[in-house]
């Protein structure tokens, strides 16, 4: 089954007033917001690399309150155990058996704060729930809540005592982004409100969960012609051969964006993909996937300039071709 235009009119509308809900708490913030409702409605997850105060708690919760769903906050410090994350078992001596205590991971939005300050170990314990929306302790299985979504959060700043993030971790996540500092008009409304605390805010329901969760399953049946395969595969391999790449995109990379597309153009109020759609995504998607060769980052190349190189020289179908 494909989207019609009607069902991509609405699911645009609906987004609209998800993003238009939260930027009223994370003022001038646009495109992070929509960008965090893509990998929410692509049932994906995102990793924000900001500097501490720029609102990355204030989103989490503004977007579980838009979607009547629950957030959890788990800051993250080198002592942190996976079963502080998971849940445990416990047992009951009234009962006479195990009973499981479910951890903070058992929310729609979970903000994973500072996550590399946390061992390998404790980092690994949110690979599996990523990946399969389920927990699993002492060999039992628990689903956690639909929709779910991890929000990541890396100080780019102070690295003493912080773990890096493994590159199967790093390729778990959907996209990378960051939320920035507020422009100058945002900063004097937020200056104005300055007498209300910031958790005082609360946004209300625009839609239920299982509203949202209809929606991902929408966007999953956008149109994608194979022109547009075409070029999402030859942007990754691409990447791949890049001499300042050590290891360029995945298959789950180049399939993520995919995905991610999709759900960009049913934003658009559109029911197919356009290579638009696949350039406005690449950097969020694609770039924390990359690993660049030493010598590279010594000369000051990121992956963001490796990934608009490739989208200079990789040329998109046009776009009667994709339609």
């Amino acid at each position: 089954m494909t989207m019609t235009p009607d069902e991509a009119a609405r699911f645009a509308a609906d987004l609209d007033r998800l993003v238009g809900a939260v930027e009223e708490v994370l003022l001038g913030k646009n495109r992070i917001i929509r960008l965090a409702f893509t990998a929410l409605l692509s049932e994906g997850h995102l990793l924000l690399e900001d500097v501490p105060g720029t609102g990355k708690t204030s989103l989490a919760r503004a977007m579980a309150q838009s979607v009547a769903g629950t957030s959890n906050r788990v800051q993250f410090t080198p002592d942190l155990l996976p079963g502080d994350i998971t849940g445990v078992t416990v047992y009951d001596q009234r009962s006479g058996r195990f009973d499981f205590h479910p951890g903070p991971v058992f929310a729609n939005i979970v903000l994973a704060d500072e996550i590399n300050r946390a061992s390998p170990k404790t980092q690994s314990a949110l690979l599996e729930v990523m990946e399969e929306a389920q927990v699993t302790v002492d060999g039992q299985s628990h689903r956690v809540g639909d929709p779910f979504m991890v929000i990541a959060t890396q100080n780019p700043i102070e690295q003493a005592g912080t773990y890096r993030l493994p590159e199967a971790q790093l390729d778990r996540f959907l996209m990378r982004s960051s939320i920035g500092y507020p422009d100058h008009a945002s900063t004097i409304r937020i200056l104005e409100g300055a007498d209300q605390r910031a958790h005082a805010h609360h946004v209300q329901p625009q839609l239920d969960s299982d509203e949202v969760a209809a929606m991902a399953a929408m966007a999953r049946t956008v149109f994608v012609d194979p022109t547009i395969h075409d070029y999402v595969s030859r942007l990754v391999e691409a990447t791949r051969g890049t001499r300042e790449v050590r290891l360029g995109v995945s298959v789950r990379g180049a399939l993520a964006l995919i995905r991610s597309a999709k759900t960009h153009a049913a934003g658009r109020g559109r029911h197919y993909v356009v290579p638009d759609d696949v350039k406005a995504l690449a950097e969020p998607v694609l770039a924390h996937r990359l690993i660049l060769d030493p010598e590279a980052e010594f000369d000051g190349v990121t992956a963001s300039n490796v990934i608009a190189q490739v989208l200079i020289e990789t040329p998109p179908p046009s776009t009667r071709q994709a339609v």
